[in-house]
């Protein structure tokens, strides 16, 4: 079952690149959309059959490859991957189905967006470190082009700056994977059999710090994030939900997974330092997106204050702090996914992002009242106000990590106020008041445009309500990861 997450959406990207005759831009989306949704379902059946109580991989599949090297096919899923993989078949599914019915070179689009979906599932998947690697980097291809091709007016310099950062980032990962198995004396790359125990302290150090700047890049985290922004306003819409909900997914999953789980003891002694760096990124990006005009740019600057988050929880590396990490993953997934569309449909249908030129978008009769209504909805769940899933995402973060780094804690929660600030600016200046002249006149939002946003938004409230129903999965795998003799030591 886990190759077939891998495998349905590689299909649906060879028969719509490489059918014999010409295929319509609509019937290119409508058949990318039945692989992704099958995809998507996959994931579902994984969920039902999964035993949340086993803290071990499940489903794992496991074929030699390249025995000279080391390299096997090794995939697994448990409680820290299996919300990612759902996550990544919702989103791209909502990714697909916002893309516009008539796009250029649809064929060619929507096999990138398959393929990215499917080594992202794969990444997720990966029980092996080469092999994690190799699908770490195959992302990295679609995602250029998907921005080179079909982004904005600077969409070059956004992909060739994009493309760079995650280049050196690979390079690092790959480095510290080699020196990992090198030097441990490992047979293979598997990561079940990976003892890294046995090495120096020092050792440790210096691989840990490889693994963190690779990751520090792809969250991305400050000062390796300035890629993320420029990125984020070039890609088309469907883009950046898929860039924002997911891949920067891939950066906190290594993190928790290469980093605390294969070198606890480094982790140890750097975690001081991580929450110092996580604590630098929630300031960072907050005070950056009070400072922007433009409504895609200043959610770009959220995401990086909201992966800090992150780091602050996988630092302190207590129990309830992991297990909201990954709560925090899904609900920054769902959350930026729902805010980068509905300024995708205010662009659409304003023609401007510019938050000192729209207006009164809330009016009833010749605004945009419902997306209006969602935006609010969402700035809310990004600021945490009970009710929402970002809410307990964050409580929980500061519940799990106050005992361990408490001033850091306190500076984080800071970030939180700062997040109401430049939403609320952005809500006061653009959606009330008298409409703008210059928008006056607006196209009718059809179900289409909004029937995503409507669904994200549903999620949002209910895991907000009953976050017990994504807690379940996760609790007992995360719990195993923490190193609690590490913990204990550290709060004496």
């Amino acid at each position: 079952m886990l190759s077939a997450l891998i495998l349905v959406p590689l299909i649906g990207a060879a028969i719509i690149g490489f059918f014999p005759k010409a295929i319509a831009p609509k019937s290119s989306r409508n058949i990318a959309l039945i692989f992704a949704s099958f995809s998507f379902l996959l994931t579902i059946v994984l969920a039902a059959q999964f035993n949340p109580t086993n803290v071990s991989q499940q489903f794992s599949e496991f074929i030699p490859w390249i025995t000279a090297i080391g390299l096997n096919y090794h995939l697994g899923v448990d409680g820290l991957s299996l919300p990612l993989l759902i996550l990544n078949g919702l989103l791209t599914c909502i990714a697909i189905y916002s893309s516009d019915e008539d796009i250029h070179r649809s064929r060619f689009y929507y096999s990138l967006v398959l393929i990215l979906s499917a080594a992202v599932n794969g990444a997720f998947l990966a029980q092996d470190l080469l092999l994690f690697f190799l699908f770490y980097e195959i992302e990295l291809i679609p995602l250029y082009l998907l921005i080179a091709i079909w982004g904005g007016q600077r969409r070059s310099y956004a992909a060739t700056k994009f493309l760079i950062y995650t280049a050196i980032s690979g390079i690092l990962l790959l480095a510290s994977f080699l020196g990992l198995v090198w030097l441990s004396g490992a047979s293979s790359f598997a990561l079940a059999t990976l003892d890294t125990n046995a090495l120096p302290l020092a050792t440790q150090i210096v691989l840990l710090c490889g693994i963190l700047l690779a990751f520090g890049i792809k969250i991305p985290l400050v000062p390796l994030h300035t890629w993320l922004p420029d990125a984020h306003v070039e890609a088309s819409t469907p883009i950046s939900v898929l860039l924002a909900g997911v891949l920067l997914k891939l950066g906190t999953y290594g993190l928790l997974r290469f980093g605390l789980g294969l070198l606890p003891q480094a982790w140890e002694v750097l975690a001081p330092a991580l929450a110092i760096w996580a604590v630098a990124s929630v300031l960072y990006g907050a005070s950056c997106a009070i400072a922007q005009t433009d409504m895609k740019k200043m959610v770009a600057y959220s995401s990086i204050g909201h992966m800090g988050y992150i780091l602050l929880a996988a630092a302190a590396a207590t129990p309830l702090s992991i297990l909201a990490s990954v709560l925090q993953m899904v609900s920054h997934g769902l959350i930026s996914a729902l805010l980068f569309l509905l300024v995708g449909v205010v662009y659409n249908k304003t023609g401007s992002r510019d938050i000192e030129t729209l207006r009164g978008l809330l009016n009833p009769e010749r605004g945009l009242p419902l997306i209006g209504s969602l935006m609010v909805l969402g700035v809310m769940a990004s600021a945490g106000i009970p009710g929402m899933v970002g809410f307990m995402a964050e409580f929980l973060v500061f519940r799990g990590s106050f005992p361990v780094f408490p001033t850091q804690t306190i500076l984080s929660m800071v970030g939180t106020g700062l997040t109401a600030v430049y939403f609320l600016l952005l809500i006061n200046r653009v959606f009330f008041g008298r409409l703008s002249p210059q928008v006056i006149d607006l196209p009718r939002v059809y179900f289409r445009d909004r029937a995503p946003a409507v669904v994200l938004a549903i999620l949002i409230v209910i895991f907000g309500l009953q976050p017990s129903w994504l807690i379940r999965w996760s609790e007992p795998a995360t719990t195993a990861m923490s190193p609690i003799p590490v913990i204990a030591q550290r709060s004496q």
